[in-house]
């Protein structure tokens, strides 16, 4: 039997290879719970934003592939798929650069100037290197190596 992460990864290659056609992005897969209670959730987004039909387009063409293939042994499971909502995780460097001029909210593994939770406006990505600008005039520098976890910050 195939572990989990066997499977989000073939999951992931699915829908990458579905949403191809209708320029989706795949921006995180999670197979979560156990037995009859597993929730298959894929997150997909595109540029001008996601759409109802996207959704269904992911979840009737991924869906068929998994249960011919059975991707997901066990039989049941539940599929949801969504947009990543308005405070999206960033993790690969494509998704830094893309939203570069917005405001987040950054996780560090180690401390930099004595502080491991940065929030502040993403002003550039390069080269690896995250430019944030944390308030007005004020910059810090720090690697994607770094970053345990970031996302997007929502301003009311």
């Amino acid at each position: 039997m195939a572990d989990r992460a066997t499977i989000v990864e073939k999951v992931r290659e699915i829908t990458e290879r579905v949403g191809a056609d209708k320029a989706l992005e795949v921006v995180d897969v999670q197979l979560l719970g156990g037995g009859g209670t597993r929730v298959l959730r894929i997150f997909i987004d595109k540029p001008e934003g996601v759409t109802h039909a996207d959704c269904e387009y992911i979840t009737q063409n991924v869906g068929t592939i998994l249960d011919v293939e059975d991707v997901i042994p066990g039989g049941r499971y539940t599929m949801e798929v969504s947009s990543p909502g308005v405070e999206r995780k960033l993790a690969k460097p494509k998704e830094f650069e893309r939203f570069v001029g917005h405001k987040v909210k950054i996780v560090l593994r180690q401390p930099v100037e004595d502080q491991k939770t940065w929030i502040g406006a993403l002003r550039s990505f390069a080269e690896g290197i995250i430019t944030l600008e944390p308030s007005p005039g004020r910059s810090v520098q720090f690697p994607l190596e770094l970053v345990e976890r970031a996302n997007l910050k929502f301003e009311w």
